[in-house]
């Protein structure tokens, strides 16, 4: 399934939920947007319970998501420049996937898998 941003801010613009699930509505009519938009949301929301139990989420051709866990250590005030405690905390984590990171730099599959030329040999 392919997806566009539907949104008016144009090339280089962002994708909101909203154009998701009208994106959504439009590849499968028979939906409506209530439908999408739940569909949507349960999508989120299964992802969100997952990585709030340290689950790793893999999604071929796209990516995973992981939860990483930062130490706590001492920070800065940007603003006065004291040293300032930092809790240790748990941060979601996206590792794209081969396939997504060749389509947009707009390769096809084929093309990434290419291995380079065999180095040749001095003198040859």
């Amino acid at each position: 399934m392919t997806v566009t941003s539907t949104s008016s801010s144009g090339i280089g613009g962002s994708m909101t939920k909203r154009d998701l699930i009208d994106e959504v509505v439009k590849l499968y009519p028979r939906f409506s947007g209530r439908d999408a938009e739940v569909m949507v949301n349960a999508v989120f929301d299964s992802m969100t319970d997952a990585l709030a139990r340290g689950e790793r989420i893999e999604i071929r051709g796209f990516g995973s998501f992981v939860v990483k866990h930062r130490q706590a250590r001492e920070g800065r005030n940007p603003k006065t420049g004291a040293l300032v405690p930092v809790a240790a905390k748990r941060v979601p984590f996206f590792k794209v996937g081969k396939e997504l990171k060749l389509r947009v730099d707009g390769k096809t599959a084929s093309e990434g898998e290419r291995s380079p030329a065999p180095p040749t040999a001095p003198g040859a």
